[in-house]
C-alpha cells in the first residue's frame, strides 16, 4: 500500500471522523470515567475550521484509493514568556491515529515522519505529545519513533 502524507482537506471529513470515532472508543474504554462511547472530538463543521487554520496543522494519511489512512492533528505553541525559560515554538501532537485495519503497514511512521521533518521546516524546537496511561501501544510506538518522557502529569480523583 503506498501513502501519501498532505495537510487536511474537507474531502477527508468522513474518513477523519471515522477514524476520531475509533480512537474515542480505544480511550472510553482506558477512561471510561472521562470519555464518552461513541461521540467525536470534533464535528464536521469543527474540523472545517481547524483544517483551515495555520496554528492547528492536520496531515492525513491517504492511501493509493484515496482513503484516510490515518491523521495527525497537530498545534504550533509558543512558550509563554518567562524570564526563566529560551523563548520557542514546540509542534503539539494533539491526536495521532491509524486506522486499525493499516496498522503495521508503517502509516504511523510516515505520519510522525513527516511531521518532524515539518516541525523542523517551521523552526519548531521540539515535537510534543501526550499519551493516555494504560495505551501501551502507543508508547511504545513514539518511544520507538525516538521520543522520551519530557515529564509527567499525575491526578488524584476527588470522588
Amino acid at each position: 500500500m503506498s501513502i501519501t502524507i498532505r495537510r487536511a482537506e474537507s474531502r477527508d471529513i468522513p474518513g477523519v471522523i471515522r477514524l476520531l470515532g475509533q480512537v474515542l472508543e480505544l480511550h472510553a474504554k482506558l477512561r471510561p470515567d472521562i470519555f464518552i462511547p461513541g461521540t467525536t472530538k470534533y464535528t464536521p463543521q469543527e474540523l472545517e475550521n481547524i483544517f483551515r487554520n495555520e496554528d492547528t496543522p492536520v496531515f492525513t494519511a491517504i492511501n493509493d484509493i484515496g482513503e484516510v489512512a490515518g491523521y495527525a492533528f497537530c498545534v504550533m505553541k509558543r512558550q509563554p514568556f518567562s524570564t526563566n525559560m529560551h523563548d520557542f515554538t514546540t509542534l503539539y501532537i494533539d491526536d495521532l491515529c491509524v486506522d486499525e485495519n493499516c496498522r503495521g503497514q508503517h502509516v504511523g511512521t510516515e505520519l510522525f515522519n513527516f511531521m518532524k521533518q515539518y516541525a523542523k521546516q517551521q523552526g519548531c524546537y521540539d515535537v510534543t505529545l501526550n499519551v493516555w496511561e494504560g495505551n501501551d501501544s502507543a508508547r511504545r510506538f513514539y518511544e520507538k519513533m525516538g521520543m522520551f518522557v519530557k515529564e509527567t502529569q499525575m491526578e488524584i480523583l476527588t470522588d
